[in-house]
C-alpha cells in the first residue's frame, strides 16, 4: 500500500472503478508526463441517481452541488488510479480542474460549486493536490446533471 492509499483508507475515501466512457471518447490521455482526464459526471455504480438531476439555483443548492462535485472529483481520480495502473502515488501535481455548473441565469457561485472537487483533490493529495482551475456556468450539461468535471495531472 502507498502513501496515497494510506491517505484515502485514513480519510474513509473509497476510490471506485472507473467509469466507462458513455459516448464516443476516451477516459484519458497520456502525453509526455501529463494525464488529461476526460469530464466526470457523478456515476455511482455506473448511474446518475435521479437525486443528482437538475439546476443549480433550482432545485439544486450550493451543499448539495459541492457533494456532486467532489463525486465528479473521486471519479476523476479513478480515472487517474487506472490510468496509473493502480499507483496514485506517481501523481506529481494535480495541474488544473475545469468545473463546468449547470445552474439558473441568475446563479453566481460557481466558485463555491468547484471547491468539493477542489478541496478532495487537496485532502487527497497535500500541497500536490492544489491546481489551477476554472468553475463556469452553464445552461446544459449531460443526462441533466448539474456538475462536469476534467483534470490535468503530471505525473512521474
Amino acid at each position: 500500500m502507498n502513501i496515497i492509499d494510506e491517505k484515502l483508507e485514513k480519510l474513509g475515501i473509497e476510490i471506485p472503478t472507473a467509469p466507462k466512457p458513455a459516448a464516443n471518447y476516451i477516459p484519458y490521455v497520456i502525453t509526455n508526463n501529463l494525464i488529461f482526464v476526460s469530464g466526470q459526471v457523478p456515476f455511482i455504480n455506473g448511474k446518475i441517481r435521479d437525486d443528482d438531476t437538475g439546476k443549480v439555483g433550482e432545485n439544486i443548492d450550493i451543499a448539495k452541488a459541492q457533494t456532486i462535485a467532489r463525486r465528479c472529483g473521486i471519479n476523476v481520480v479513478s480515472v487517474l488510479k487506472d490510468a496509473l495502473d493502480g499507483d496514485l502515488s506517481r501523481v506529481v501535481k494535480c495541474v488544473k480542474l475545469g468545473i463546468f455548473v449547470s445552474c439558473t441565469n441568475d446563479f453566481h457561485d460557481q466558485p463555491e460549486v468547484a471547491n468539493g472537487a477542489s478541496d478532495l483533490m487537496v485532502e487527497i493529495f497535500g500541497e500536490a493536490g492544489r491546481h489551477a482551475r476554472f468553475a463556469v456556468g452553464t445552461n446544459s450539461l449531460p443526462r441533466n446533471i448539474p456538475v462536469e468535471v476534467d483534470a490535468i495531472f503530471e505525473f512521474k
